[in-house]
């Protein structure tokens, strides 16, 4: 019989991605109403220090400690995860829409023969314990529930800063797994990773953002937000308009067709303040506006607001912070 809610925890560099560990804080509220357990798991080699990472957040941690599973490759998480569920059925398997979770999901839905909730920004669990599921479509023109009524696991990937982190309370009993892997079963092999550009923080995880809009009007005006950015510590993310317009990486786009954020620091540049970019900052604490139209709907969120023309607010932004900082 199906039961308990498991989450697929990430990890990178010895520590758990903050979406995982979102996920199992609102794993334990799901788990709360359907009376049910938590359940972890993890795949790679060393595991000692991601299990002490997530033990106050789950019932039972599940480690696969394998050098065949580390780093990730398609074939031996899929099979190792689809192994998994077969043997200990959940009824709910959750990851995060990560490139990762895009990747493996899909392939273990198929291969258990069940349905995926993919890309959602919201979850429910109702009184009869199936899960309810929020996802756009058309391009994040319209929002849908989705529920999956006859097979186990239901299998969903949710965004990034969906859900808050809450305080751990519980204490995992790890549950060590051996899965029957042959080496002719994974066709991939890793040789080593290439970083592509500098590297930077991910705008789902990164304290101080700066939010660009199409008021930038030229993409040669990005070199002064750069400036700006490095001065702060920000990663910068743009609109769909800045997107489409070819002026900057589809992957810091924020908003319902794009990223959800939870910076401290938000500030908005440019930007009109229209609601499928404002449902992608919904949880940062702090946000600071700048634009030229003072109608413009960005200052209906904003917790500071300034009139002005963000091309020279830029530049004179920077050198005052510079100066705080004791840098010029």
């Amino acid at each position: 019989m199906a039961q308990g809610i498991w989450v697929f925890v990430e990890h990178a560099d010895g520590a758990i991605r903050k979406v995982s560990l979102e996920l199992l804080s609102a794993a334990c509220g799901f788990a709360k109403k359907t009376n049910g357990t938590v359940g972890a798991v993890l795949f790679g080699t060393g595991m000692d220090s991601m299990v002490e990472q997530v033990t106050g957040y789950a019932d039972r941690i599940y480690v696969v400690d394998d050098e065949r599973l580390s780093p990730y490759t398609a074939d031996g998480y899929t099979l190792a995860l689809t192994h998994l569920a077969r043997e200990d059925t959940p009824a709910i398997l959750l990851a995060g829409s990560t490139s990762m979770g895009r990747d493996l999901f899909p392939r273990v839905a198929m291969r258990l023969e069940t349905g995926l909730a993919p890309d959602c920004t919201g979850l429910e669990v109702a009184d009869d314990g199936k899960l309810v599921a929020t996802r756009p479509i058309y391009g994040g023109k319209v929002f849908c529930k989705v529920s999956i009524p006859d097979s186990y696991p239901q299998m969903a990937t949710v965004r990034p800063n969906t859900f808050p982190l809450e305080e751990p309370n519980r204490s995992g009993e790890r549950v060590q797994i051996d899965a029957p892997l042959q080496e002719i079963d994974i066709r991939q092999k890793v040789e080593g990773f290439d970083k592509a550009g500098q590297e930077k923080v991910d705008i789902t995880e990164a304290e101080v953002v700066i939010g660009v809009g199409r008021g930038i009007k030229d993409p040669a005006n990005f070199k002064a937000v750069k400036e700006l950015a490095d001065v702060l510590g920000a990663t910068i993310g743009v609109t769909r308009a800045v997107v489409d317009n070819g002026w900057w990486d589809v992957n810091d786009q924020i908003g319902k067709s794009g990223k959800n954020i939870s910076a401290r620091l938000y500030f908005a540049f440019g930007l009109s303040g229209a609601i499928h970019h404002v449902l992608g900052i919904q949880t940062c604490k702090t946000v600071v506006a700048v634009n030229s139209d003072p109608n413009a709907l960005i200052f209906n969120y904003a917790d500071y607001g300034l009139v002005g023309d963000m091309t020279q607010v830029i530049p004179a932004l920077k050198e005052h912070i510079a100066k705080a900082k004791g840098e010029v």
